[in-house]
């Protein structure tokens, strides 16, 4: 791995030259011309000795397990739990609760709960404004890290109460435009992205989060499309994630 050679070049050459001078020296890593995944935009992706620090996002790619995609058989959404549960037990469905918590002019019909308009301002996934109304909407609420993806990647193995929680998890849902979400279908970070493109970092560190908290396994051609997205914002943080209140990541340009 790039990173771990760069350690070993970098430790060597300080050895050297701490022998030669007697004192302290720092040396350029260097770069792996082949994997340092610059991209147009110069950097490096954060490696060691490039004056980039690899973010806490970037790092934790390599922390999750790399498998093959298991076969489909035997996914059901009801595998998953009944939709929307209220897991929190604060009497609100999960679907309001985040409908609460990703729109703007919220209105609802019994004052607390039961979510009826808002505005998405903007959708993280195309970086336009869309309307929500109840009955109508044009607002989907997304699992970043689809339910059949996760059922392939290690969740047909889990008990019924991991697999409620994780389709209930905050961090991993988003309120979002319908369009692009259905066309998302159970795809990973190698197979689809936000049409947003200053989005794609914070949507993918948020895939690294939700699989690394549940132990989901990444196919080698996830793992490397993580890669190639977040080297161009290194310093990109894992979210956080646990309460239906707190903000999400919203749109930032890059």
């Amino acid at each position: 791995m790039r990173l771990a050679g760069t350690r070993r070049r970098t430790t060597a050459c300080a050895v050297v030259l701490v022998a030669l001078l007697g004192g302290s020296a720092a040396c350029d890593g260097g770069k792996d011309g082949a994997n340092d995944g610059g991209g147009k935009d110069g950097r490096d992706g954060g490696a060691a000795g490039s004056g980039a620090r690899a973010g806490a996002a970037l790092a934790a790619v390599d922390t999750l397990t790399v498998k093959g995609r298991a076969p489909r058989t035997g996914f059901d959404r009801a595998r998953f739990g009944s939709p929307w549960a209220d897991t929190d037990s604060n009497g609100c469905g999960t679907r309001d609760d985040i409908l609460r918590r990703d729109l703007e002019s919220v209105k609802f019909r019994d004052g607390r709960c039961v979510v009826t308009a808002g505005k998405l301002a903007p959708d993280p996934y195309t970086g336009k404004d869309v309307t929500f109304t109840r009955g109508r909407s044009r607002v989907d609420i997304d699992h970043v890290v689809a339910l059949s993806d996760a059922w392939q990647k290690g969740a047909q193995r889990w008990d019924a109460g991991k697999r409620i929680a994780l389709a209930n998890d905050p961090l991993n849902l988003l309120a979002v435009d319908a369009g692009p979400n259905r066309g998302k279908g159970d795809g990973d970070t190698a197979t689809w992205l936000p049409p947003n493109k200053g989005f794609r970092c914070a949507y993918v560190a948020r895939q690294v989060a939700v699989k690394k908290k549940y132990g989901l396994w990444v196919t080698g051609a996830e793992r490397d499309a993580m890669r190639r997205v977040l080297t161009r914002c290194p310093d990109e943080k894992l979210p956080g994630g646990g309460s239906p209140t707190a903000a999400p990541d919203r749109f930032r340009a890059r």
